[in-house]
């Protein structure tokens, strides 16, 4: 795969870079050398799929209006969520005491640096209990193990550094997505235990808070999910984890990671039982990177004419993407295109929201900190989701987190234009 489309950029469509790969679509898993699992949990060689393969036939969705939307909750649990443009839900959500900040991007199998760079921070005993943990996308899952604390700090590691394509999706269109991702809905199952969940409720009871994102795509307006209050209500209803019970708010959290991750087009979007004006149906989830590559507060917070004070004492951003520009001769193919188009466009909305909370840092005064891949990395990578590639990373995340200055004070500067002749243009060029 070609350097520039190794990354994966948050809200980017994976399938692209599959594509774009030149692998087949019954073989993604083909370009790390792994094999495919089946639903039954056997192992065998990815196989393509049938040359005429029809999309699947999806049942109707139950009809709701926009009031019901407005209105709309997740039965028994009212503190799980508020859209993430209502100020005064945010200001309500927020911990009773102030204290640091983390902020987890998005950047699919590039979340590999940010794994990293808590597993160093650990090691250099630099790391706080951050008060406020936000996660889109791969920020997402990877934000409740670093919510939990450095305990989880192998298991995080471990998803990062020994996860391939197979872990991910299977090829083969689902009637929502060009993939499907029944690989990654069961090993979120497999790693979001009733454990984990016991001591995120815990944290959250002494005040400290995690805050996922995704994208609701009937209402076309993004939602913070409050992730320990859910975790509460599982402790409630399985007596401290250790009973039957809290099915609902198990799934319920699982449900909302996938979503946060899951690529429009992509990846197929997550159904979410909701209930309004005594009416129960489903809103369509998708990738919490659709509106915004990371969440701080509400948008309008954050403007530069906003005189909010952010109530933390430092802000804590990880990004989990590489912000240079990368130079290749783009291929004359769909998906090649779509991919470096996709790539621009996410770098640009990196640089926009960081410059917005480094501002609103500073209105605020609070300190600002920023860690990204460093512009010097360049590992090759054999396709989306390369164990390989993912390792290294992880081990340059590790290496920055264990050093003397893990995060920038300031926003990445942007690089030198390369020197070229346009610079200077010939008399009777325009200007």
């Amino acid at each position: 795969m070609k350097h520039s489309l190794r990354r994966a950029i948050g809200a980017s469509a994976v399938v692209l870079m599959v594509l774009a790969a030149g692998a087949p679509l019954g073989d993604a898993a083909a370009q790390d050398g792994s094999t495919h699992k089946s639903r039954n949990g056997k192992t065998a060689p990815a196989a393509p799929p049938p040359a005429a393969a029809q999309p699947q036939k999806l049942p109707p969705r139950v009809p709701f209006t926009a009031a019901d939307q407005a209105v709309a909750g997740v039965p028994g649990m009212p503190d799980a969520r508020f859209w993430a443009d209502s100020e005064a839900d945010f200001t309500k959500a927020l911990p009773p005491q102030r204290g640091p900040w983390l902020v987890l991007s998005t950047g699919g199998s590039d979340g590999a640096f940010g794994a990293g760079l808590l597993n160093g921070l650990t090691a250099a005993g630099k790391r706080p209990d951050y008060a406020v943990v936000t996660g889109v996308s791969t920020g997402a899952l990877m934000a409740p193990f670093v919510f939990a604390g450095p305990r989880y700090d192998a298991a995080l590691a471990g998803v990062y550094t020994h996860t391939s394509a197979a872990d991910i999706f299977e090829v083969g269109g689902t009637g929502e997505s060009f993939l499907d991702t029944w690989p990654l809905k069961d090993l979120i199952a497999k790693q979001i235990t009733p454990a984990l969940l016991t001591d995120i409720a815990a944290a959250h009871q002494a005040g400290r808070r995690l805050f996922i994102v995704t994208t609701n795509l009937d209402a076309g307006r993004s939602v913070v999910w409050n992730m320990g209050a859910i975790a509460v209500h599982f402790v409630q209803a399985t007596g401290n984890g250790t009973g039957h019970g809290g099915d609902a708010a198990i799934k319920l959290f699982r449900d909302i990671l996938l979503a946060s991750g899951s690529v429009p087009g992509a990846f197929p979007p997550v159904l979410i039982e909701v209930e309004g004006n005594g009416k129960r149906f489903a809103e369509m989830h998708t990738d919490g990177g659709v509106g915004g590559q990371f969440f701080v507060t509400p948008p309008a917070l954050m403007q530069s004419t906003s005189s909010y004070k952010i109530p933390a004492d430092a802000l804590y951003i990880v990004v989990n993407s590489g912000l240079q520009p990368e130079f290749q001769v783009v291929e004359r193919n769909t998906p090649t295109i779509l991919a470096q188009t996709v790539s621009m466009a996410i770098k640009a909305d990196l640089r926009v929201l960081l410059d917005r909370a480094y501002v609103a840092a500073k209105n605020s005064g609070i300190g600002f900190n920023v860690a990204t891949i460093p512009p010097s990395f360049n590992a090759p990578s054999r396709g989306a989701f390369d164990p390989d590639y993912m390792k290294t990373l992880f081990n340059v995340g590790y290496d920055q987190g264990k050093s003397a200055t893990p995060f920038a004070a300031d926003p990445p500067a942007f690089p030198a234009p390369p020197a070229s002749g346009m610079s200077d243009p010939q008399p009777g060029a325009n200007r």
